[in-house]
């Protein structure tokens, strides 16, 4: 008998407590939203983020061609990226949406993009097969062009040097950076 009595006594608890839950509007609302969270939380612990791809590891610097740099536009299986500007080889893989195939800049990825950033183009004509010296250019564009080369530098890696046809690649150690005197005598020769 006793036991009854508690089952009762459950039961009317839960009817009480169910009863006044749905009375109000209020309470409706807080249970809404209380199961909503925990729904989020349970949810978000079942589910494991999307694999991401591993970051590639940082190139060995090296000199390159026109052709050798061709390699390097993104639809490789790697999917690295170079640009080349004024002279110097960057890796922009980071920047992939921007510079990837079908990115806004994709038109110089694994290219020379010096004469299409000095007179802002973004078209194939801008962009030249053989090796571009840029004498034509204007001393602005040049400046532009100069100006694209430190953005460039602050935020990517500097990777090697565009030869030049019959130029032959430097040798490059693993700890040995390019040199500012060296950086500057190449801005210096494009511009004389």
């Amino acid at each position: 008998m006793a036991n009854e009595e508690s089952v009762d006594k459950t039961e009317g608890f839960i009817t009480k407590l169910v009863t006044e839950l749905v009375s109000s509007p209020l309470n409706i609302g807080l249970l809404c939203i209380c199961g909503f969270l925990l729904y989020k939380i349970f949810a978000g612990r079942r589910s494991s983020p999307p694999p991401r791809k591993p970051e590639l590891p940082k190139m060995k610097k090296q000199d390159f061609t026109l052709e050798q740099l061709k390699e390097y536009d993104g639809r490789g299986l790697e999917g690295r990226i170079l640009i080349a500007v004024n002279g110097k080889v960057f890796d922009v893989t980071r920047g992939k949406r921007f510079y990837g195939p079908g990115g806004p800049y994709g038109v110089f990825a694994g290219r020379d993009a010096s004469r299409g950033l000095a007179t802002f183009s973004l078209t194939e004509e801008a962009i030249r097969d053989e090796f571009d010296d840029l004498t034509d250019l204007s001393s602005m564009q040049m400046e532009s062009v100069r100006e694209w080369e430190m953005q460039f530098t602050e935020k990517y890696d500097y990777v090697g040097r565009l030869l030049k046809p019959g130029e032959q690649p430097r040798e490059y150690t693993d700890t040995e950076e390019e040199s500012t005197d060296d950086r500057k005598s190449e801005t210096e020769k494009k511009t004389d």
